[in-house]
């Protein structure tokens, strides 16, 4: 079967797109919201809104590819390898393509035919996982012989990792050679590439290259941060709480201080996203976040009320972070690796590192040391001062609050990191241009902005059964499973087929089938849909409640009892206790998470009373010079 895609969208000159059904080739970019485009049926030039551009649709050959999570170790290892080998004729350019190819084709004795082939995959997706090849390698091989591995090791270790810098094939030639000398069977190629993939390339640098190599890329020299030479190379991200606490929209009381998750550009010191919660910062946030920072940011800048442009969009080639433990989660590190988006870890004793985030939150901070409610950043400063009793911010003004401040003040306003240049200035002479220097041009556009968020959300494996599926102890139940209820898994018959069940933690309602055969997900409710909607924590703290209570085991019915006798204190508290008033918050923002996962439908906007046309003279049609006549 054949699967539509949507690519992501390109804007550059000389790019076909795809405006009001009608096909345009972009001939300049006018500024970081808006291009000119050439019709190619009337010839006519117009302005287009970026915003206003549609994806295009492709049709592709079916491959096990897409969905992440359900990829094997082994093919993702392979995927990452081909990657890694036409990685630098991707960033070579078209110019130098043919070269690059070439010389690739040579230092990895893999023929150009191939090598354009593995372009053309992922062109087509601009994915990692659009390398795998839709049925599973070396199916049906036994086992590694013990013998064998003991010779694998051996020339990994002493011939690969030496100063004479051997090539895998050489040294798959060595083993195959010992094989034989022994009448072992000879590991395929592949396998000697997947367990050379798999050593770090600090190791790989440091034994063939000399430990001053390794030192010089890997502990680069204190100064400006290392490769953050234009707009979205490197993306810093951490988490902290606010100096502020916020109030209940009800009683108007002070419950907690919120977390806020923030990425920044280190170029330019824009804000790319951010997420503001009461929840435990954790893969969540920073998925988020992410996510936030990625896609485009109109409906967002409606939602906050602000008409003030905020034209960030884009994949990161670099996030910097700490060392968090969610950046060590399979989640978060498969779906960066799949949108080629590095992680790379902040090194210890590093001072360079880290400080532009961390001045950035220092400044926010003195920012918020100004609302009503501010806990300032320690007990001396803040005095006598009742945090608590001069709160009168909810989360949902303050989140406002802070969208303005970032959009409207702190990318507006001269930064001294930027040599006294605005941020939103730096980032757009970054992508440009300007006298002095030649811009990189506009990032791609996300086509398909559901599957990027669902990209960034947990997930778990689980079986069809006749019941449905069965997760964290709870049914779920749709019609469309009907025809995977007992699947077998195709590689071992003896075994149930394991699908991937993405989940939000903020709203457990729901989860979201990926079909193997589709390649898209199904959103699947509970099986008694009369059942309240709950979080991860709500469910944490029912079972654990449950367990105090005396019960050996944990079913879908004591849950929501649970839950449901949990929710009656809360209403009955909330006006009287500090922890119920943030339950009752944390609920009402649980809430609204529907709208994160919730997947666009397509409309149609007209313009309201012709004002579009008439204001916006841009949005005219421009017509050639020979169209024009001579005035008499």
């Amino acid at each position: 079967m054949n699967k539509v895609i949507s690519k992501p969208i390109k804007l550059l000159p000389g790019v076909t797109i795809t405006y009001k059904q009608s096909q345009f080739v972009i001939t300049d970019i006018l500024d970081l919201e808006s291009v000119i485009g050439k019709n190619l049926d009337t010839q006519r030039s117009q302005r287009i809104l970026v915003k206003d551009i549609s994806p295009e649709n492709i049709i592709t050959l079916k491959q096990n590819a897409n969905n992440l999570a359900a990829i094997t170790d082994e093919d993702w290892q392979e995927a990452n390898r081909m990657f890694s080998i036409i990685k630098p004729i991707l960033e070579a350019g078209r110019g130098r393509r043919v070269l690059t190819v070439k010389q690739v084709s040579e230092e990895h004795e893999i023929s150009q035919a191939t090598l354009y082939r593995w372009i053309s995959n992922y062109e087509r997706e601009q994915r990692v996982s659009s390398l795998i090849r839709p049925t599973r390698r070396d199916k049906g091989l036994s086992r590694i012989d013990p013998n064998v591995e003991e010779i694998i090791t051996k020339h990994i270790n002493t011939s690969f990792l030496s100063e004479e810098r051997p090539t895998p094939i050489r040294v798959w030639k060595l083993i195959k050679a010992d094989c034989l000398k022994l009448r072992l069977p000879v590991p395929h190629v592949n396998t000697i590439r997947n367990r050379i993939g798999l050593l770090s390339d600090e190791v790989k640098i440091t034994k063939r290259h000399g430990k001053e190599a390794a030192r010089n890329k890997f502990r680069p020299l204190l100064g400006n941060f290392p490769n953050a030479d234009y707009p979205l190379a490197v993306v810093q991200i951490d988490h902290s709480p606010m100096d502020i606490i916020v109030v209940d929209d009800v009683n108007r009381e002070s419950i907690s201080r919120p977390f806020l998750t923030c990425a920044i550009d280190v170029y330019s010191k824009v804000v790319v996203g951010y997420y503001i919660s009461l929840d435990p910062v954790g893969a969540l946030s920073t998925g988020l976040c992410l996510s936030h920072a990625i896609l485009p940011k109109e409906a967002w800048l409606a939602k906050m009320d602000i008409t003030t442009s905020y034209p960030v969009w884009g994949k990161m080639k670099v996030i910097h972070s700490d060392n968090a433990k969610e950046f060590h989660g399979n989640m978060l590190a498969r779906a960066c690796k799949e949108h080629n988006i590095t992680i790379e870890k902040r090194p210890k004793g590093q001072p360079q590192y880290g400080g532009h985030i961390e001045r950035a939150f220092g400044t926010y901070m003195r920012e918020i040391h100004n609302l009503p409610g501010t806990t300032r950043s320690n007990v001396k400063d803040k005095g006598a001062y009742d945090s608590e009793g001069k709160a009168c911010m909810t989360l949902e003004a303050l989140e406002q609050w802070f969208a303005i401040f970032i959009v409207e003040c702190y990318h507006q306003q001269p930064h001294q990191g930027n040599q006294g240049v605005p941020p939103i200035v730096a980032y757009e002479r970054g992508l440009l241009g300007d006298s002095n220097q030649p811009g990189i041009g506009l990032p791609e556009r996300i086509a398909d902005e559901y599957k990027l968020k669902l990209d960034f959300m947990p997930y778990e494996l689980r079986t069809v059964q006749e019941y449905g599926i069965l997760l964290n102890d709870i049914y779920y139940y749709h019609d469309g499973l009907r025809r995977w209820i007992h699947a077998t898994d195709p590689e071992n018959r003896k075994a149930k087929l394991k699908f991937v069940c993405r989940y939000d933690p903020r709203d457990l309602s729901k989860i979201f089938f990926y079909e193997p055969d589709t390649e898209q997900y199904l959103e699947v409710p509970y099986r008694d849909i009369t059942k309240p909607a709950m979080s991860i924590w709500e469910l944490r703290a029912v079972k654990k409640q449950i367990k105090e209570d005396g019960y050996s085991a944990v079913n879908e019915e004591l849950i929501f009892t649970g839950l449901r006798r949990m929710n009656d204190i809360v209403e009955r508290e909330h006006k009287k206790t500090k922890s119920a008033r943030i339950k009752k918050a944390k609920q009402k923002r649980w809430v609204n998470a529907k709208d994160h996962t919730t997947k666009p439908v397509a409309v149609s906007v007209q313009p309201q009373n012709g004002l579009e046309s008439i204001d916006d003279i841009f949005s005219k049609t421009i017509l050639p010079f020979d169209d024009i006549e001579e005035s008499a």
